[in-house]
């Protein structure tokens, strides 16, 4: 035994008298000294690891169990693939998935650039929602509008300006967006969002995830989204049926109008703290990977953008209303009849009662226009957009958000006052019309105003190894050199004013505001107007435009896939087109797009097997395109594979609800079979979300007819030629039913 050993065993015995050791009575069964078991910290750490580690490793084993077996899919932004033995980085089309559901999920214009930078190239990711990404046509943002004019002043300069923007995200999808691309050694990152704070996941007005008051809970709820169970849980939770609330399908601003939130709702105090943070982060996230960044104030549509919504604050009695609507009334009847004065009493009169309303405020911003008091006017239609309860615009709350970020970080943050701008180039300093198309979305010179405003910062803020390759003396390009080098012609002047014509003011809300019949009258004047102007030799000059475009940027794969566009719709050159859409595919492996394109020109071609054989890469690579499942659909119908036919014109009409030749072609092939109640159903399913559509009521007509069901079938061909007089099936259908003569 060792000296310490004999030290600890003599204190143990050494007791002195009156502290004799007690000793209990040792159990016959025991073998020996019972170990002693866990107390104090050690018994609260068993207890900790029982209650957290064990379902914390069950949880993990089952993350990477479902990871092993392939579940799944990538749930950040910007993914990775390989081309000709190089990695590059490319957007995934299924990342929205983590925000919306997955049928109503948008996706960003494609992009790919190497993971590695190479030399002489300068990195600018551009970050935000539609008007970022360009809507209504991606090929004009102000991204892309950005890097011309910048290959323009530093000749020796690779720019690479990677638009990650897409349709209805707001700053809590931004936010992992940004964490992404600091991945990739960006130079700059440019901001401009704002609208969708309040409709986006997570808003106080949105149809897609309510409004939490927690940032964190979001931030959680979002991150376990990104994982295999959370994957599983919310695929499990879409078998359920849809949570309550949910649209059956993208119908854009539609969708909101329920969800009106007024000005003092205590939810948009939330929404801007929110905003605050993560734009915050944001610029954090930008600083960390050594980019600089540039925020945008967020400009928008006040003097021809009536509110989408309007409610009487909260308090206002009964009596207070009755007044208040007998004044609005009667200034209402003056400005109607041009007595602005007069027009102009009233409305202040009612004001006094509720100035919250925001159609007032409009009314009377817009009745001093006339009066030429052009500054009250301002201030009128700068509050009727606060007081707009549908609230699609960034208000005074979400631009002080941003003023004062930037202004937190003196260093290496700049401040692009986009709102600023598009004032100095309005009438009278109210913008509208001249600059948007609608409520938030620049036109081409609206575009490129903001672009040239960003152009400033961002040469400011450029890395001095990019600022000292400047080209002297040069000016910025103008904006009809910025249309020439993007092909920006009559066609799609045409194209994008019909779009937003029939897409965007003819459908709720926009339908709902004032003076909707007077802005589509002159809209429809504007329209033909446009279309007059697209003659061939117009088509053909437009068609060479793209060719020059794409000639002196041959490796812009949006100006290609434009080219391709114009050769397939307008010359009638498939094979041409082909030979773009080709290239795209090429340079764009992991683009379901790019693949549907080319697959369609090749079906035109008559090569149905290489067409069937790209649109099932297309699906595969994102399996929600319900218009490529109508394609599909349609290459089996051909061939007579009438069972695939179905299966993908089934699925076509679950991911696009609206697609009506979907539901045609299926209801003709039940009919073929003689199964003409089911094709009825399909039919009138397809009229509930297409009401207006002319093919599927002349199709219900003919099989309402063959089922003896006259009246039926005749008051169908009457609808078909209301929504389309020049339909000859309809009109020759309904001319036998009502045994009429040729």
């Amino acid at each position: 035994m060792t000296s310490r050993h004999k030290k600890k065993a003599s204190a143990g015995a050494g007791k002195g008298p009156g502290r004799a050791e007690s000793r209990k009575p040792v159990s016959k069964a025991s073998s020996g000294p019972a170990a002693p078991g866990p107390t104090g910290g050690r018994l609260w750490a068993f207890r900790l690891i029982a209650a957290v580690g064990v379902p914390a490793l069950l949880l993990a084993t089952a993350e990477l169990g479902l990871r092993l077996v392939g579940y799944g899919h990538h749930a950040s932004a910007i993914i990775e693939t390989r081309m000709d033995g190089t990695a590059w980085a490319c957007d995934n089309s299924r990342f929205a998935w983590r925000f919306f559901p997955r049928h109503l999920a948008r996706e960003a214009s494609p992009y790919i650039f190497p993971e590695t930078k190479p030399d002489n190239t300068c990195r600018i990711f551009v970050l935000g929602a539609s008007a970022a990404m360009g809507v209504p046509e991606p090929a004009f943002s102000f991204g892309r509008m950005l890097r011309v004019m910048l290959a323009d002043r530093y000749p020796g300069v690779r720019f690479e300006v990677v638009t990650t923007a897409m349709a209805a995200i707001n700053s809590h999808v931004v936010l992992p967006i940004a964490r992404d691309c600091a991945r990739y050694d960006p130079d700059l990152f440019v901001v401009y969002m704002g609208n969708n704070e309040v409709t986006g996941p997570y808003g106080a007005g949105s149809v897609f995830a309510p409004l939490a008051g927690n940032l964190s809970a979001i931030r959680a709820a979002i991150a376990v989204k990104g994982t295999r169970l959370g994957q599983l849980a919310t695929n499990l939770l879409a078998a359920i049926g849809p949570r309550e609330g949910t649209p059956e399908m993208w119908r854009g601003l539609e969708m909101f109008v329920d969800k009106q939130v007024r000005a003092d709702d205590p939810g948009l105090q939330a929404v801007y703290a929110h905003f605050r943070a993560n734009l915050r982060d944001i610029v954090q996230v930008g600083r960390d990977s050594g980019a600089r960044v540039i925020l945008c104030t967020v400009g928008s549509n006040l003097k021809d953008n009536p509110p989408f919504g309007s409610l009487h604050r909260r308090d206002l009695t009964e009596a207070d209303t009755e007044r208040w609507d007998k004044t609005y009334q009667q200034a209402v009847a003056h400005e109607e009849a041009g007595r602005c004065v007069e027009a102009i009493q009233a409305y202040l009169a009612a004001a006094e009662i509720d100035d919250t309303y925001a159609d007032l405020q409009f009314r009377l911003g817009r009745c001093y226009w006339l009066q030429g008091e052009y500054e009250r006017a301002a201030e009128r239609y700068a509050k009727a957009r606060e007081m707009d309860t549908l609230r699609f615009r960034a208000d005074n709350g979400i631009d002080k958000a941003i003023r004062d970020t930037a202004a937190d970080y003196p260093d290496g943050v700049f401040l692009a006052d986009a709102a600023k701008v598009f004032a100095e180039n309005s009438p009278h300093r109210v913008p509208g019309e001249e600059l948007f198309y609608e409520h938030v979305h620049m036109n081409f010179r609206g575009t490129y105003v903001l672009a040239r405003s960003i152009l400033e910062q961002v040469e400011a803020a450029l890395p001095d190894r990019i600022r000292k390759m400047k080209a002297d003396g040069r000016e910025p390009l103008s904006e009809q050199e910025c249309a020439s080098r993007l092909a920006c012609t009559d066609v799609d002047r045409y194209v994008i004013a019909g779009k937003i014509l029939n897409d965007f003011l003819k459908r709720p809300p926009f339908s709902n505001r004032l003076y909707h019949a007077e802005q589509i009258e002159r809209m429809e004047r504007d329209l033909a107007a446009l279309r007059a102007a697209v003659t061939p030799s117009a088509i053909q000059q437009a068609t060479e435009q793209c060719r020059q475009a794409v000639e002196s940027d041959p490796e812009d794969w949006l100006g290609r896939w434009k080219y391709g566009q114009f050769l397939a719709e307008y010359t009638r050159d498939p094979r041409a087109a082909a030979e773009q859409f080709r290239w795209v595919r090429d340079h764009l492996p992991h683009s379901w797009l790019a693949h549907q394109s080319l697959a369609t020109v090749l079906a035109a071609l008559g090569n149905t097997d290489e067409a069937i054989a790209l649109y099932e890469q297309a699906l595969r690579l994102q399996p929600t395109s319900g218009r490529t499942h109508y394609y599909l659909g349609e290459q089996w119908h051909s061939r007579g594979r009438n069972d695939k036919a179905r299966k993908h014109y089934v699925e076509a009409m679950r991911w696009e609800p609206d697609c009506v030749p979907a539901y045609n072609n299926l209801a003709k092939i039940l009919a073929a079979e003689g199964k003409h109640a089911e094709a009825t159903e399909v039919c009138r399913r397809g009229l509930i979300f297409s009401p207006d559509s002319a093919v599927l009521h002349c199709t219900l007509g003919t099989l309402l007819a063959r089922q003896g069901r006259r009246t039926e079938a005749i008051e169908e061909f009457r609808t078909a030629l209301r929504f389309d007089p020049n339909s000859a099936p309809a009109r020759d259908s309904l001319r036998i039913l009502l045994g009429r003569p040729n």
